[in-house]
């Protein structure tokens, strides 16, 4: 089987090595897919140059090839089985037009809750979206998504033995939407230190909570990448994760994350259905679903009886289900078999 994995121009390098949803999500189905057994070719330029050299790398962006042109026939002769792609690209007719001639298959994954398709973007056979929890395959359930879990990984990121670790973490971009200072009230009921990952998106956020967050228990180290962020997590007790009432998560990448450095998640979460739901299981971490009208001080408290039954769970458990829930070559195989 040949697939093509194509890059996705964002301003992150390309595969990165800590954060970009779609970027490490692209990389993982990369390395699945060759895990698997599969020919992977890289398309487009924004790959690193200095890849292992088995990586076959073309420089090439469907929606920049003109038709009849010495690069489509290029692209038609080599055969290729399977596209994987960002989810805005069968949208999008410049990319639609090269890629239809190619016949071959497409997949992608849903990473925003907010995107809207073309009508013909999926058939859900030849074109599929992929979605990670029941409610956003309700969300875009006119485009007949396929239920799968998204696997994300950095360059040269391995998972070490998971370990009982210490205080509590928490990982994602600082802002309104991601509401950490739920996590880090609910670490002070506890009386436990809470590390906070991530760059600040929102310094007005920030400022809202100051007295929270300049806290003691509270520890900011900023955005990381590579091994040093998968060590914040494996080092963690708990990860703890939280959002705002009303955000809808897409990809997911944490849950993912944490489990296959062996860390239990902590959830809160405002109604069921969610990429929680999906990713976890009651050996795995736990999630509390508190109603959307009560106040922050009551979620907390809730949050923070999950952090504590969490705490309990055994990480070298956690890991062993992780790395087999968030593999990537069954990833790959799970979204290649209409393929086959």
């Amino acid at each position: 089987m040949l697939v093509g994995v194509c890059d996705f121009p964002g301003s992150y390098a390309f595969p990165p090595a800590g954060y970009g949803g779609i970027e490490r999500w692209l990389w993982a189905v990369a390395v699945g897919a060759r895990a698997a057994g599969a020919d992977v070719h890289l398309l487009g330029p924004g790959w690193l140059p200095d890849l292992e050299p088995e990586w076959v790398r073309k420089p090439v962006r469907l929606e920049d090839v003109t038709a009849g042109s010495p690069t489509e026939r290029e692209l038609k002769a080599a055969g290729y089985d399977l596209l994987v792609v960002g989810h805005e690209y069968p949208s999008l007719p410049a990319w639609v037009r090269t890629w239809s001639g190619l016949e071959c298959d497409v997949a992608t994954f849903q990473h925003s809750p907010l995107f809207q398709h073309a009508a013909s973007a999926f058939d859900g056979k030849r074109s599929r979206l992929y979605c990670y929890s029941p409610e956003m395959i309700e969300r875009y359930a006119a485009h007949q998504p396929l239920p799968e879990l998204a696997v994300h990984l950095g360059l040269d990121v391995d998972e070490p033995q998971a370990a009982q670790g210490r205080d509590l973490v928490w990982l994602g971009r600082v802002d309104e939407e991601k509401a950490p200072h739920l996590a880090v009230r609910a670490a002070q009921l506890l009386g436990r230190r809470i590390r906070i990952v991530g760059p600040v998106f929102s310094e007005d956020y920030v400022r809202s909570h100051k007295k929270l967050f300049a806290a003691d228990h509270v520890e900011w180290a900023g955005e990381l990448g590579g091994p040093a962020k998968t060590a914040a997590i494996q080092e963690a007790s708990v990860f703890v994760y939280t959002c705002a009432r009303t955000y809808v998560e897409a990809g997911a990448a944490v849950f993912g994350e944490s489990v296959r450095a062996g860390t239990p998640v902590a959830v809160l979460t405002w109604r069921d259905g969610t990429c929680a739901r999906a990713a976890l299981c009651h050996r795995t971490g736990v999630t509390t679903v508190v109603p959307p009208e009560a106040d922050d001080e009551t979620a907390a408290q809730a949050l923070a009886e999950a952090i504590e039954r969490a705490a309990d769970l055994d990480h070298n458990e956690v890991q062993a289900i992780g790395q087999q829930r968030f593999d990537p070559a069954r990833h790959f195989e799970a979204m290649a078999a209409l393929s086959c």
